[in-house]
């Protein structure tokens, strides 16, 4: 079986990390995609609602596709979130599933600021997908990559789709040119916050939760 893991705050999920997911498992042939709602992230700890309050938004986001599941994995445990730890207990209870890491262009740059990088891209394939907002090019700055220059630009212009390489420690890292929905998390709570319409943004059924629970009012 091949899962596609797909971590984060999801503070709140919306249809960009939806769609994202989607395309993901479609190009790739993936079985499953696994959702895992931090339960507390070690780098980001301003402005993000309650735990349980995200779990039961992502919960809500995913009910109709068969090929989505959200993970408590992260949410029940207290302490920090670290995805070093997460990855080894999902290979732990899944030994015969081979997993694919989803991230973006800018966490991947990030992943030298992760608690035990050097351990992470041993673990794990990895997938990593283009924001509207970073370039391939972006990842000349990661020491784990080794990639020309003229392939992250074909992929920057759409001339290639995707492209695979490897990581340190002989995982495969698949560069993927997706369709870039230039919807934010941020950008949702900042219209919260002034009373603007959020509407075709997430979907409805997480609308009217963050309306009902009054969350990223304040």
């Amino acid at each position: 079986m091949k899962i596609g893991i797909f971590g984060g705050t999801f503070n709140p999920i919306h249809y960009g990390h939806l769609r994202s997911a989607e395309e993901v498992r479609d190009r790739f042939g993936l079985d499953k995609i696994l959702f895992i709602p931090a339960g507390s992230p070690p780098l980001k700890t301003e402005d993000i609602a309650e735990t349980l309050h995200r779990q039961e938004m992502l919960r809500l986001a995913v009910a109709d596709n068969k090929f989505f599941e959200l993970s408590d994995i992260e949410c029940r445990l207290p302490g920090k979130s670290y995805t070093v730890n997460t990855i080894e207990q999902l290979k732990e209870a899944n030994p015969d599933a081979k997993f694919f890491f989803i991230l973006g262009i800018d966490a991947f740059i990030d992943i030298p600021n992760w608690w035990q990088p050097g351990i992470l891209i041993t673990l794990t394939d990895f997938i990593i997908i283009s924001r509207p907002e970073f370039r391939f090019i972006d990842l000349k700055k990661s020491p784990y990559l080794r990639i020309q220059v003229d392939t992250l630009e074909a992929l920057d212009n759409s001339v290639a789709e995707a492209y695979i390489t490897k990581l340190q420690g002989d995982r495969d890292a698949i560069l993927f040119k997706q369709t870039n929905v230039g919807i934010s998390s941020t950008e949702i709570r900042r219209l919260i916050k002034h009373d603007r319409s959020i509407k075709y943004l997430l979907p409805p059924e997480v609308q009217s939760y963050i309306i009902t629970n009054k969350l990223y009012r304040s």
